[in-house]
Order: C-alpha cells, then sequence, then structure tokens
C-alpha cells in the first residue's frame, strides 16, 4: 500500500511501527517529491538514535540504518543518477526516442554550477557500436575540424560505459550538450505539408552545405542526412547536423541505415560499397527535395537530379564548390540574396 502525506507518523512508536511495516519506499514516502522529502525529515527526528531511550538505543541503530536506506532507494528510484569518472548526472525526462537510441535530459553539478546534459542511451546495446561510432565522429570534428564550423555538430560532453544496476546490461552513453529552439527538417516538412518555399529552403540548404563539407574536410562522412537528423533554429537561421552514429571515414562503408529510409540512400549504401563526399551530397539532395515538394522550380529540380545520380562518380564531391553552384543558381532564380525572416507555425503537428 503506498504512503501519502496524511500517513506520516507522529510519534517516535508510530515511526517505529510504520518502519517495522514498510517493504518498500513507496510504503513509507509518498509520491509527491516535497512531500516525500517532509516525510523523511520528520521520519529522521522521531527515529534518530539520540533521541531514543537508552534501553531502546541498540535498536534504534538498526532503526535509523535502515531508514536511510529506504530513503536512497526512493531518491535513486525517483531520480536516477549515471556517474562517471568526471561527472554525475541525475536523469530526468525522456525527450525524443529515436531508431537507435532515447534521448534523456540530465544535469550535473560542475565548479558549484548545475549545468543542463542530454544522455543518448542505446535502446540495445548491440547498437553500442554505432553509439561509439558516434562519439568517434564528434571528437575528430573538434579536433580537425574548422573551428569556425563547430556549430554545425552537437558538441559532446563525454562518452562512457554504464551498466544497468538492475539487468547487468552495459551500454554506451554519449552525453550531450543540450540545443534549445530547433526543429528537425521532418518537422518543417509536417508544418508545411504543401512544400516549402524554396527561398526560405534556400538558407537551409546552403547551410547544410557548410555542415558537409566541414565535416568532409575532416575526413568523414555523415552517412545519414535524413529529414530527422538535420536540425534547423529559425529566429537565428542556424542549422546543427545530429546523429553521427552512421557515420564513417571517408571511403569506408556507412555502418546501417535507416530502414524506413531505404529509398532515398544511393546504391554504394544499399550495396554495401565505400561512401565518399558524393554519398551525404544525395542524401542532402534528397532531403531538400523532400522539404520543398512540389514548389521546387525546373531549374533547381535540373540541379538536384544532378546531385542524386546512381553513379557515384558521376555525382558532385566538393560540397563547397556545389555551395558556389547553389548560390550561382539562387541568384539567377531570386536575384541577390536577402534575409527572410522563417517561423514555425505556433502549432504544428
Amino acid at each position: 500500500m503506498t504512503s501519502t502525506a496524511a500517513d506520516a507518523p507522529r510519534t517516535r512508536a508510530a515511526a517505529r511501527t510504520a518502519l517495522a511495516a514498510a517493504r518498500r519506499p513507496a510504503d513509507l514516502f509518498p509520491a509527491d517529491d516535497s512531500e516525500a522529502a517532509g516525510t523523511y525529515r520528520r521520519l529522521a527526528r522521531l527515529l534518530h538514535p539520540d533521541t531514543a531511550p537508552a534501553a531502546e538505543r541498540p535498536d534504534a541503530e538498526v532503526e535509523f540504518t535502515r531508514l536511510g536506506t529506504l530513503w536512497q532507494q526512493r531518491t535513486a528510484a525517483a531520480h536516477p543518477t549515471l556517474t562517471t569518472r568526471r561527472r554525475t548526472y541525475t536523469l530526468g525526462a525522456t525527450t525524443a526516442t529515436g531508431d537507435l537510441a532515447v534521448l534523456r535530459a540530465a544535469t550535473y553539478e560542475q565548479d558549484g554550477t548545475r549545468h543542463d546534459a542530454l544522455l543518448k542511451i542505446p535502446r540495445t546495446a548491440g547498437d553500442n557500436d554505432l553509439l561509439e561510432r558516434e562519439a568517434q565522429a564528434l571528437n575528430r570534428l573538434a579536433r580537425h575540424g574548422e573551428r569556425r564550423h563547430r556549430g554545425y555538430a552537437p558538441r559532446l560532453l563525454e562518452s562512457f560505459r554504464h551498466r544497468a544496476p538492475d539487468t547487468g546490461i552495459e551500454r554506451r552513453v554519449n552525453a550531450l550538450v543540450p540545443l534549445a529552439g530547433f526543429h528537425s527538417l521532418a518537422e518543417v516538412h509536417a508544418a508545411y505539408p504543401d512544400g516549402l518555399d524554396p527561398r526560405d529552403a534556400a538558407w537551409m540548404w546552403r547551410r547544410l552545405l557548410v555542415a558537409l563539407g566541414w565535416a568532409h574536410r575532416a575526413g568523414r562522412v555523415h552517412g545519414a542526412v535524413l529529414p530527422e537528423h538535420v536540425l534547423i533554429h529559425p529566429e537565428l537561421h542556424g542549422l546543427v547536423l545530429v546523429d553521427w552514429c552512421y557515420s564513417t571515414p571517408l571511403g569506408d562503408r556507412v555502418p546501417a541505415l535507416v530502414e524506413r529510409h531505404r529509398d532515398a540512400y544511393p546504391p554504394e549504401v544499399t550495396g554495401r560499397c565505400p561512401a565518399t563526399e558524393a554519398t551525404d551530397i544525395h542524401l542532402a539532395s534528397r532531403t531538400m527535395a523532400a522539404v520543398m515538394g512540389e514548389r521546387t522550380p525546373q531549374p533547381m529540380r535540373a540541379f538536384l537530379r544532378g546531385c542524386t545520380l546512381r553513379a557515384q562518380a558521376r555525382r558532385p564531391h566538393d560540397a563547397w564548390r556545389l555551395l558556389a553552384e547553389l548560390d550561382q543558381l539562387l541568384d539567377d532564380l531570386y536575384g541577390p540574396r536577402t534575409f527572410r525572416p522563417f517561423t514555425m507555425p505556433a502549432r504544428h503537428p
């Protein structure tokens, strides 16, 4: 039977009786965190060995220790923690569930200050290698990528292994700096199902090519430039390319694919052949084509066809050069670039 605040004992005798009857934390502490803390403080005062009669003191020591154990169990269940050599993360709500992993909000304290984090935890231990691959890619981008473009990928705080105490299953966990105010291109597409104005898609496309050019110069293929993995910030016109679990060094095979997007992948991925810069350019082009939909003007359609040819060798390989070609196309279609405010609908699917 779950305890409530109204059930909290008021006397030492009642506290001892309640503690003796408790088989789990919920039998002693209310579900509400603040009420539970108040109950614990009251019980601790009533059961503290220093307040016990001399004859009861030996038992009081045991009872007080058991109270502390039940409280620790209750706290751990309500606010589980993951501890590494560098930090202790207190887990919060699940913010998203992806194909490979669950994203959990978390906090940690450092130098007396509380910080937010986002923990990426694989749904199955069989995907530990993909989380490790992401950590390797983000570390390489941070070390070898041009500093001015580092904002195009998430920032990795650390990557560590965690063994679940209840099952013994060990998982690779990536701790990331959380992103605020961003929406995926999948959300953008859902908010604009009839297609995004190509003039609005232009800045997203341009920044995506910059992100790819930056990654390719650092020797990495992202391998999954899909709508869910491209995040944009409407007000700031920012872009971050996330989920580097599928990334690979240039010339290696993409390790896995997102099955529901199989048709969007170029033949070298589905055929388990080496991936190059052209692999990401193909995926990015398919993603931008899907966002614009039927609103894509004919010259852009021709441009996109050239980026999604089946033969990898015939596709563009240089994202920076492709960006210059895109800029020329945009200038031909719409004239000199001007800033266009972009907003997501207040209520989007």
